[in-house]
């Protein structure tokens, strides 16, 4: 299974559905089912950003776990219109990285992992074997 490894609190916000779109600086070609997993690693301007933590008030963070499982469903490529489209849906615009140049990676269907899978996470999309 493919897996996809963000840093915390990033990948409970996608968890929690109240983030549907990845931003990254590189594009994708792959489309699919993928995992998604909590680095080890915190987003600190993140983590100390009220906005941000009170969309999950009581959720803990899943450090060193694959969560949930989503569908990849698209990856475009940001232009400023795609930029200023994205300003007109505050929380998606606050948990994303929105610029001129990089990348939306589109997420649907997000299900929940009734038991997380303790895994060490890797840069890109990688290879969990079961």
């Amino acid at each position: 299974m493919k897996v996809l490894t963000l840093k915390e609190p990033g990948a409970t916000l996608i968890k929690e559905k109240k983030k549907l779109v990845e931003t990254r600086s590189w594009k994708t070609n792959y489309r699919g089912e993928l995992y998604i997993h909590g680095s080890q690693n915190v987003l600190k301007e993140w983590i100390n950003n009220p906005e941000i933590m009170n969309l999950l008030q009581g959720v803990d963070l899943n450090c060193g776990k694959i969560i949930c499982k989503c569908e990849l469903v698209d990856c475009i490529y940001m232009t400023k219109e795609y930029v200023e489209k994205m300003k007109k849906n505050p929380q998606e615009y606050l948990v994303g990285i929105y610029q001129e140049g990089r990348y939306a990676w589109i997420l649907k269907n997000i299900k929940v992992l009734e038991k997380p899978i303790e895994a060490k996470g890797h840069l890109g999309i990688w290879n969990y074997e079961e």
